[in-house]
């Protein structure tokens, strides 16, 4: 289950990840008081999957959830290398919890109960930390893709990605030259068990070469016979 509100240009927005409804109500009204646009899950893989659809600016990520828990929310973003800012919440205060959620990539942690003043500017610390640090452009040859607004440029050429395009596209330009195989790329492209003879990965690869291929450029995307594939450029 989400909801969220309307992102006007230049507005930060963050995801608010808290399965009691009315906590949730609550954290979504206070930060949209101070002009961020909100989106709220009550599930934690739902979360994980507006976490790695949409480029938020900061989460608020609850500990204990449905579905699956904020710690695994946590690390599977940090292992598909989605680097937004997390703060995370928990009724419990133990230290080895704390410790566990930094070690799993958290950039700030906060016990409840919390007041409401304080989340709003820990999260306006972490969003200023994060707009002054992170890097948001990869590049392979002459290709860059930007991980914020997910657009795609080639020389002149802008490319539109569909969403498991730019998640495919992503992953392959963070991993040049490393031999991909198939059962790597569902597992952390697609984050779901499929049958290994499917032929998924290579349909959306080869979407993927079309949109990325113009006469005269070389071809970034290599297949590695009965492995898988590799990005890499001779430039």
């Amino acid at each position: 289950m989400s909801n969220g509100t309307l992102c006007l240009p230049g507005t930060m927005k963050i995801l608010v990840v808290e399965d009691e409804i009315k906590a949730a109500d609550f954290l979504r009204k206070a930060l949209a008081s101070e002009s961020f646009a909100v989106d709220v899950s009550h599930r934690g893989d739902t979360a994980l999957e507006m976490a790695l659809e949409t480029p938020y600016d900061a989460i608020v990520l609850d500990i204990m959830l449905p579905g699956r828990d904020g710690l695994s929310v946590l690390r599977v973003l940090r292992e598909r290398g989605n680097n937004t800012p997390v703060i995370l919440l928990s009724a419990r205060s133990h230290l080895t919890e704390r410790v566990d959620g930094l070690n799993a990539g958290a950039d700030d942690y906060l016990p409840k109960p919390f007041a409401l003043e304080e989340l709003t500017a820990r999260v306006k610390a972490l969003c200023r930390r994060s707009g002054e640090s992170r890097s948001v452009q990869l590049r392979v040859g002459n290709l860059v893709l930007d991980t914020v607004t997910r657009m795609a440029q080639r020389g002149a050429h802008r490319i539109e990605l569909s969403a498991r395009e730019y998640r495919l596209l992503e992953y392959l330009m963070r991993h040049p030259g490393r031999v991909c195989t198939r059962m790597l790329l569902l597992e952390k492209v697609w984050d779901y068990d499929f049958d290994p003879g499917t032929n998924l990965v290579d349909v959306t690869v080869r979407r993927l070469r079309e949109r990325l291929e113009f006469p005269g450029e070389e071809a970034l995307i290599h297949t590695v016979r009965g492995q898988g594939y590799m990005m890499t450029s001779r430039a």
